[in-house]
């Protein structure tokens, strides 16, 4: 199993927009990417403009689809311009998940 996990920064007041775009992702993970086994979004409440995913692929292939897809496109189209600096993404291999 492969995982990503984002820490992604929004300007101050385009917390929503940022909101909606992941969301917009991830409808599409859910309708169109069976072998994206879990895709998590969190808003941190302390600092709305703070969000983080959490994804798991099947493998290598699963996450080339997902980062390929138009959706992950249109996303970062969107969010560029609205980051408060680079996103910090991690991609490892899982080693442990409670099921």
């Amino acid at each position: 199993m492969l995982t990503i996990t984002a820490v992604i920064r929004a300007k101050q007041g385009s917390e929503d927009t940022m909101r909606q775009g992941l969301l917009d992702v991830a409808e599409n993970v859910q309708k169109n990417e069976p072998d994206t086994i879990d895709f998590f979004i969190s808003q941190d409440p302390n600092d709305p403009c703070v969000f983080t995913t959490y994804e798991r692929f099947t493998d290598q292939a699963a996450m080339d689809l997902h980062n390929n897809s138009d959706a992950v496109s249109r996303f970062f189209g969107i969010a560029k311009p609205l980051l408060d600096g680079d996103v910090t993404l991690v991609t490892c291999n899982e080693i442990s998940a409670k099921q």
